[in-house]
């Protein structure tokens, strides 16, 4: 048992008035405006996981499906190599001129990349130029997801009633959940309509120019938009003054973002599993055909799209690291069994097997979704939150989908990613059982409650 205070500045405490206070038209608008920014940054890129198999047909041709397979992961993981980049030049841009401006560029941004990866010659009629030029999209892609990622939540944070943060963050990021729903219906709905061949020539590619539209329907609802009082309380001090938001956070931050790097660890590993892994995971090593993948997945997302924002609800109610806590030793605990479903060669195991994942992922989700921008203060909070976050992201999230094809490839064991996955629970749960991660909580945090851990 440990006493549990607050590391939040008294400023965070003033954010919002406590109470149940009906939200403003402004609010709702930027909670739109998050919440769709996060569903088209996470179409751009659920997309690739979801069409894996095909591009490793058209992109990394080779005499086996698996090593296509990794090549097309590796790819997937570039994106996230260059997250923190990305990070840590939006993330310092958007604490010194503000989120919304740079929610602007990273969306614009991240639209055309997607919209170029639809455009792009196969390997088939450019050579090895195919698989370069898929590279460089993806390296955008992954620059401005750096800043989206993170700005979006920042962004409807700053502007969200004190006793729903939890809640509203969490409807947020629960539109991460939605594209894996639409991308995977769309895509089914294509390859089951159209012929092999017209489907590797061109249908494919119908899904990834969507995402030019798409950002200029989010930039629409982002245009209705103002920063937050408490950031243009920021910008007001730092007027006359040089201002670093890098500077400031490392040497402000430095264990904050230590612990957002190992929590969000968590949640990104098993993120990416479930959007950008399962569909050719359960295709090839469950041996279902891409329609049942597709189908199985798409419940899961959206189960996952619906438990979110309850366990942002809870977080509200009982704390973030309580939800940390109990969602970590569920992963711990279910992990094996959930892959071993998955893999199961049966539609309706599979389905279930991904169902039992995303319950104690939603209990997970609903503290680490609030934690990773609570913990800071709003003046380095986009820079603190960026970097840390997209750190997690880029070793954990994008390389779970090829460290999971590479596991099965080298051990012939179909469910060894969920050792993995429950190995990474355990590691997770004892540093926040027997480490200093505080309780975020505006309110529960302040009271200096004895909480367990």
């Amino acid at each position: 048992m440990t006493i549990s205070k607050s590391t939040s500045e008294p400023e965070t405490r003033q954010e919002q008035p406590a109470g149940k206070a009906k939200a403003t038209g402004m609010q709702r608008r930027v909670l739109a405006g998050g919440s769709v920014g996060q569903f088209i940054e996470f179409y751009d890129f659920t997309l690739y996981g979801l069409s894996a198999v095909t591009l490793s047909q058209l992109f990394f041709p080779s005499g086996s499906t698996m090593a296509g397979l990794l090549a097309t992961f590796a790819t997937f993981g570039v994106a996230f190599l260059i997250r923190p980049l990305g990070g840590v030049f939006f993330g310092a841009l958007g604490d010194r001129i503000g989120r919304r401006k740079v929610l602007f560029i990273t969306l614009m941004t991240i639209g055309l990349a997607t919209f170029g990866i639809g455009l792009l010659p196969t390997y088939a009629q450019i050579g090895a130029l195919a698989p370069m030029l898929l590279v460089l999209c993806r390296l955008a892609q992954g620059f401005s997801a750096g800043g989206e990622s993170v700005g979006a939540p920042a962004f409807v944070f700053e502007h969200a009633p004190l006793d729903r943060r939890g809640f509203w963050l969490n409807i947020t990021l629960a539109a991460t959940a939605l594209p894996s729903v639409f991308g995977g219906t769309l895509i089914l709905v294509l390859s089951s309509t159209m012929s092999s061949e017209d489907f590797s020539s061109y249908g494919w590619r119908i899904p990834f120019l969507l995402a030019l539209p798409m950002a200029f329907f989010g930039l629409w609802i982002r245009a209705k938009t103002e920063e937050s009082e408490v950031f243009k309380e920021v910008l007001r001090k730092n007027e006359h003054k040089e201002y670093s938001p890098l500077r400031e956070a490392l040497a402000e931050n430095k264990l904050r973002m230590v612990q957002v790097i190992f929590v969000m660890a968590l949640t990104a590993m098993g993120f990416y599993f479930l959007s950008g892994y399962f569909v050719s995971y359960v295709e090839v090593s469950g041996n279902l055909s891409r329609e049942q993948s597709l189908l199985a997945n798409a419940v899961a997302m959206a189960c996952y799209a619906l438990l979110l924002p309850l366990g942002g609800k809870l977080s509200d109610r009982y704390g973030r690291k309580t939800m940390l806590i109990a969602g970590s030793a569920l992963l711990a605990l279910l992990s094996m069994p959930c892959f071993w479903l998955v893999t199961s060669g049966s539609l309706p195991l599979a389905i279930a097997g991904q169902l039992l994942f995303v319950v104690p992922m939603c209990v997970y989700g609903g503290g680490c979704y609030t934690f990773f921008v609570e913990i800071f203060q709003t003046k380095t909070r986009f820079t603190s939150s960026a970097i840390s976050y997209n750190v997690a992201y880029a070793l954990f999230g994008g390389t779970a989908p090829f460290i999971g094809t590479m596991l099965v490839s080298a051990t012939g064991v179909a469910m060894i990613p969920g050792v993995y996955m429950a190995v990474a629970a355990a590691v997770v749960f004892c540093l926040l059982v027997f480490t200093p991660v505080p309780e975020t909580h505006p309110i529960l945090g302040s009271q200096n409650r004895v909480r367990f851990p």
